[in-house]
């Protein structure tokens, strides 16, 4: 791929944290609510940030809602994995010269707290996260920040991601968009340039 920047969501796409958040969010509705809601219903919840995410499912002090779910979050850490091959791929993009970056819908605390994120830092030339644009992703906001920073030409730069919200980002900021199958629910049904069904299709 001749691409001279690649940007990475984390969520689904470079970690598998599907586990973590849908537990840690279960428990948090169960807590605060006591009702009781099935993993499946909460899907929609996940990649999304979270101040966003507690507000949708209604909880009275959403503020709070959102502290306790990043409580049992940091509880459940044990449970997020990267995805095989990243971090070889990450080594290989770097070697060939490729800008890397990030593009999250969590806060600046949720990304540095995380171990794996904190080992890979220095891959990432710009990382952007919730609070570092005006309106979130599925809006351009945050790949403008990114092209922004970097100085980068919106026609060599491609965004790697899992969700519709990560499709509408790259194509509403007039870049390229991969969708990470690994990390995706909802497989080709999303239109994205290219459908990678490994990291390593990003060295080709």
């Amino acid at each position: 791929m001749n691409y001279t920047h690649i940007v990475f969501d984390v969520d689904g796409t470079l970690l598998d944290t599907e586990k973590t958040g849908m537990v840690s969010l279960q428990q948090t509705v169960q807590q605060l609510t006591g009702r009781e809601m099935a993993l499946e219903d909460l899907y929609p919840y996940f990649g999304i940030p979270s101040w966003e995410a507690v507000i949708l499912l209604g909880f009275e002090d959403p503020p709070y809602a959102a502290e306790v779910w990043e409580h049992h979050f940091q509880e459940l850490l044990h449970l997020t994995v990267p995805f095989p091959g990243i971090e070889e791929t990450l080594k290989a993009l770097q070697k060939k010269g490729v800008v890397m970056g990030v593009v999250t819908s969590r806060s600046r605390e949720e990304f540095e707290s995380d171990p794996y994120m904190a080992r890979w830092r220095h891959f990432f030339a710009v990382t952007v996260c919730a609070e570092d644009s005006p309106a979130h992703k599925p809006a351009p906001d945050p790949m403008l920040a990114f092209i922004s920073l970097t100085g980068a030409d919106p026609a060599g730069v491609l965004f790697v991601g899992d969700t519709f919200y990560d499709q509408q980002c790259a194509h509403a900021a007039g870049i390229s968009f991969a969708l990470a199958t690994w990390g995706s629910r909802n497989g080709k049904d999303i239109p994205a340039e290219h459908y990678l069904n490994h990291p390593a299709d990003l060295i080709i």
